[in-house]
């Protein structure tokens, strides 16, 4: 448990974590925050994820090392009892250890979000009908496994049996980077309850996973990023408005956008004026991010059919589970449609596949 401990600590920089949230909570006292309520919450946002980090590796730490500890002290006495339960508790620790390394695996703030899951029945009638409804009580488990709230936003029933489609709303920290890898079509393999000859039949239905987007969109403007230069205002046929340099252009260097202002004769107001348009058009921005995004994410969108599959449950003739991006896994059938997803989630995460093979 020692050495699990050293690598914890040697892939996650705790010392530069607690810097980064002092900085934030001192921001966070500054009595000027809130007079810009996005950057506020996201500030907070952020602040309260760091906290929650800390908090769990210093739990794991400190739970870790006493119990050694009273091991230690227990094996001088000859306490049996007191060895099993430290024993026991041990290795609960080490599940929410390995929980926290593959949280330590999500590389962008979306990763924090909710996020939505359709789920969409493959050809097959009643057959893959069935097969959604499965998957829906899989993925529910799995989120009430990872302490999450699920809402039911849209379903739509199969005629005989299961569903056709249902859309979930999975709100909690981290849920859009616990589900994400789940996104392709599952394939199931199994004598099908509703064939009266007792055939095996193989079933398709398609999990889709997206983030939650806020709407306000929280626009924070690095003066390194700018370039602002000043000039003469000037009006129509090339006359001076003024003899001062008032006239402001903005340039934001990331992304190119230039923004000028030059109706006042005071420089600060038109610089505030200008900096007002390039957060309106940063703002824009970042709506046009957003839609690209989700038209990037549908266009991966698989059919719900063979050589699309990013996991097979075989449940007959014999009983196996394999994530065909990763190669993991299991013979515990039962347990994965319970779901206990966290072995598939984390190494395809630690693999950086998240999607079905081309």
């Amino acid at each position: 448990m020692s050495n699990q401990l050293n690598y914890l600590r040697g892939i996650f920089d705790i010392d530069q974590l607690r810097k980064l949230y002092i900085n934030l909570q001192q921001e966070s006292l500054d009595s000027t925050l809130w007079q810009d309520k996005e950057k506020a919450a996201l500030l907070l946002k952020k602040k309260s994820i760091i906290e929650n980090k800390l908090s769990t590796f210093d739990n794991i730490v400190n739970s870790t090392e006493y119990n050694l500890e009273l091991i230690d002290l227990a094996s001088l006495e000859n306490e049996k009892n007191t060895i099993l339960e430290c024993e026991k508790e041990l290795k609960n620790i080490v599940k929410k250890a390995e929980k926290f390394l593959t949280e330590s695996l999500f590389k962008d703030d979306i990763d924090n979000n909710n996020c939505f899951l359709e789920i969409n029945a493959g050809a097959g009638g009643t057959e893959s009908y069935d097969w959604a409804e499965m998957m829906i009580r899989m993925y529910t488990r799995f989120a009430e496994r990872m302490g999450f709230k699920t809402e039911i936003i849209n379903i739509l029933a199969g005629e005989e049996a299961g569903i056709k489609s249902a859309s979930i709303r999975i709100k909690g920290i981290m849920a859009y980077g616990w589900f994400k890898t789940e996104s392709g079509v599952h394939r199931l393999v199994r004598i099908s309850p509703f064939n009266a000859s007792g055939k095996r039949m193989t079933s398709f239905a398609s999990a889709w996973v997206y983030p939650e987007i806020d709407d306000n969109i929280a626009i924070i403007i690095n003066e390194k990023d700018l370039k602002i230069d000043t000039y003469k205002s000037s009006g129509a046929g090339g006359q001076h408005v003024n003899t001062t340099d008032s006239a402001i252009r903005i340039t934001h260097l990331p992304t190119g956008i230039v923004v000028q202002c030059q109706n006042d004769r005071s420089q600060h107001r038109n610089k505030a004026e200008a900096m007002k348009m390039l957060r309106a058009r940063l703002y824009n921005l970042e709506i046009e991010k957003k839609k690209e995004m989700i038209d990037e994410q549908n266009a991966e969108k698989r059919d719900n059919s063979w050589g699309r599959q990013i996991r097979s449950y075989v449940l007959h003739p014999y009983q196996m589970v394999k994530d065909l991006r990763t190669n993991i896994e299991t013979s515990n059938v039962n347990d994965i449609l319970d779901g206990n997803l966290e072995k598939f989630t984390s190494e395809a995460l630690a693999q950086g596949v998240f999607s079905a093979k081309k």
